[in-house]
């Protein structure tokens, strides 16, 4: 039986993704380049963009990256998906600077 958790759906997406990591051979930038790809091919809502925004920070990547990997997957997943995207990591980067700013103020 599993052990009990106040947060179940958290502590199973950071699993699923722990395992993701340790089986993949892609470089930290790759790895997180592919996932905002398939976040945005899925219409992923901002929410899921928060939980890869400071890791692909982390892992190296750039605003110029991300922009190009929308410009790369355009043909593919079309303007609509791509457009909604980049909205979404808009709000998702908002979000970020909306949590480190209320952090920021709760220890000070």
């Amino acid at each position: 039986m599993a052990t009990a958790s106040e947060t179940p759906v958290l502590d199973t997406l950071a699993a699923m993704t722990v395992d993701s990591i340790e089986r993949c051979g892609l470089t930290p930038d790759m790895f997180m380049l592919t996932r905002i790809a398939a976040l945005a091919a899925s219409d992923a809502p901002p929410i899921s963009y928060v939980a890869h925004i400071d890791p692909a920070l982390q892992a190296g990547m750039t605003a110029d990256q991300l922009q190009d990997v929308l410009v790369a997957i355009a043909p593919i997943v079309g303007t609509a998906r791509v457009m909604t995207a980049a909205g979404n990591i808009a709000k998702a980067l908002s979000i970020e600077i909306a949590v480190a700013d209320a952090a920021a103020q709760a220890g000070a």
